[in-house]
């Protein structure tokens, strides 16, 4: 076994991979750019060295300066999570030619499973079911006449890349000519390659994986499959294992085409064969290689009880042997959700900002990169965690799964966790009844307040406010006209430190996400409701996607806008009221701004 390993990645993959490490009595070596200076891999590193102040190409992408970090820390090896450079064959070469061993698999397979028209080639030898489909396609004319012969719909692919870039559904030849300049384009500027081909699209698709296994002697495994097919413009948000609904001879010839697409090309080290399930004709369709460990491997481990980040470690060693022999009965069932800084009602607009608390449940497995304090740049993916958990039944699953969402907090920033707890609830989701694009029509209620303007100066309040801590150097915070602001509460039946807004001069406007009650004190800013004014001191019913707005105070500077049962926000130091000079309390330390969203 090595004795040090330099991981060439962030987030929440590289404290996974320390925590194998550290288990296994390894030295881990920690890259971090300052934008990632709080992450939590670089606290549980037992070195960290900082590679640039944040974007990507100057940092997690360099690979001169990643390789030149490993020779001086003397890591033996290189484990690049997924992501970043973790399908570069090219550095995969380097790191061996440089005596430093790239944890994955060969470079050979990286760039034979790279390209989508290559590995259709090696799944039709290894006899692995194809949809209807093309080789490279050159122009727009040929696109056509291919379309035609295999029928509409289709789906125009870049040959290179993943993650959903570079994909168009085209359900007519007019669709088809519209696209197929753009998906070039998209295709060379992302993945250095502009080849395209098209493949037959099924319209209610499922989308299963299996997750593979490979070392150096031959030996390949299938470690069972898992069900991604609950994805938002191809991007996943809740995977699980076994797949739901799905017929044991399904699985199994599935398991056993997987195996053979990997045998028939030597594969080492952990990956995943993705096809397309159409559950109404119970047919399944080879669809990708993903060459790299997966962001879901977790509900695979939680199945299986192994630990896949050890299993890349020892197979790189050559210490993997007889696999057949280590492949565990698969147990109970086990679902993720993804939780990303993103606003879900606002077209998934990434969401930034500093984290004032972050809570997460202890029943579940929690793989995460962010703590209370950190700031999440636009910088890098908006995931900020996985949520993971395990039953004995899908059923228990996904009520751990539902309990989990519901203890998490991530205050400060916008996220997607009511949009998760909403998605449980659906009938689809709890009865197994999924496909991949099931959430094109999904739009969840969210109790939350969006800030459209906000107006001078709005901050969130409390009573009595943060007090007693002079001694600290932190001054009385607070309502500034705390009559006013206890009044609201008690006319909405709140209780009495329940948060709420303080406005300054002029309020600004805001947008109710679901049915609310509220009331308006202090100073009178002629607020109206969808254009009507609406009077003060009266509890108000407002709907989703209605919209309050202030206009400027005539008397007096402070108004309240009080929300029943209060705004959720966290205590610091026993108050959730905004300290602006200290930048903490309230929501992300500092006054509303448009685009924040307050929960209630």
């Amino acid at each position: 076994m090595f004795t040090k390993v330099l991981i060439a990645n962030r987030g929440a993959i590289a404290v996974r991979i320390e925590r194998t490490l550290r288990n296994l009595g390894v030295k881990s070596v920690a890259v971090y750019t300052e934008a990632d200076q709080d992450s939590l891999h670089v606290d549980d590193a037992d070195e960290a060295i900082l590679i640039g102040s944040g974007p990507v190409k100057e940092s997690y992408l360099n690979e001169d300066l990643i390789l030149d970090i490993a020779k001086k820390t003397g890591a033996e090896a290189i484990h690049p999570g997924y992501g970043f450079l973790s399908e570069n064959a090219e550095f995969a070469r380097r790191c061996r030619a440089e005596g430093i061993v790239f944890i994955g698999p060969t470079p050979q397979q990286m760039e034979v499973f790279g390209l989508k028209h290559s590995a259709r080639e090696i799944a039709q030898k290894a006899d692995v079911p194809l949809l209807p489909g093309t080789p490279l396609i050159t122009d727009v004319s040929e696109a056509i006449c291919a379309a035609e012969k295999i029928g509409y719909p289709v789906m125009l692919k870049s040959t290179a890349g993943g993650g959903g870039i570079g994909m168009r559904v085209c359900q007519d030849e007019k669709a088809l000519q519209a696209a197929f300049d753009s998906v070039c384009h998209l295709a060379q500027t992302n993945f250095k390659n502009s080849g395209v081909f098209l493949e037959k699209y099924i319209q209610k698709a499922r989308h299963v994986e299996v997750q593979i296994f490979g070392n150096s002697f031959g030996e390949v495994v299938a470690l069972g499959e898992r069900d991604c097919s609950i994805q938002r413009r191809n991007q996943k948000v809740i995977e699980e294992s076994p797949a739901p609904n799905f017929p044991s001879y399904i699985r199994e010839n599935m398991l056993q085409a997987a195996t053979r697409l990997a045998k028939e090309v030597g594969y080492r080290s952990a990956g995943t064969v993705e096809f397309l399930y159409d559950a109404e004709a119970e047919k399944f369709y080879f669809l990708e290689v993903n060459t790299r460990l997966q962001v879901e491997h977790g509900v695979t481990e939680e199945v299986l009880n192994i630990d896949l980040v050890e299993w890349m470690l020892k197979e790189a060693c050559d210490e993997l042997v007889n696999l057949p022999s280590l492949l565990p009965v698969p147990s109970g069932h086990s679902i993720q959700a993804r939780i990303y800084a993103e606003d879900c009602l606002n077209d998934f607009r990434p969401s930034g900002g500093q984290i004032d608390q972050a809570i997460f449940s202890k029943s579940s497995r929690v793989e995460t990169w962010v703590r209370d304090g950190i700031t999440v740049t636009s910088l890098y993916d908006p995931m900020l965690a996985k949520i993971i958990v395990h039953g004995e039944t899908r059923e228990e699953a996904l009520l751990k799964l539902s309990a989990a969402l519901k203890e998490t907090r991530l205050y400060g920033i916008t996220s997607n966790l009511q949009y998760l707890q909403g998605l449980l609830e659906e009938k689809a989701c709890k009865t197994g009844d999924v496909y991949t694009r099931m959430l094109n029509s999904y739009t969840p209620s969210e109790q939350a307040i969006e800030v459209l303007d906000g107006g001078v100066q709005s901050t969130v309040q409390d009573y009595p406010g943060r007090t007693g801590h002079w001694n600290v150097g932190v001054p009385p915070c607070g309502p500034m006209d705390p009559f006013a602001f206890r009044t609201g509460n008690k006319l909405l039946g709140n209780l009495p430190d329940a948060p709420g807004i303080e406005m300054t001069l002029r309020g600004g406007s805001y947008k109710f996400r679901d049915d609310v009650s509220l009331c308006i004190t202090g100073a009178n800013m002629h607020a109206t409701l969808d254009g009507a004014e609406i009077p003060m001191y009266k509890t108000i019913q407002a709907k989703p996607g209605q919209i309050l707005s202030f206009s400027e105070a005539t008397e007096g500077m402070r108004t309240y806008l009080l929300i029943g049962g209060g705004l959720d926000m966290p205590k610091i130091l026993g108050s959730s009221s905004t300290f602006t000079l200290g930048s903490f309390g309230g929501h992300g330390g500092r006054a509303l701004r448009t685009g924040c969203t307050a929960c209630f």
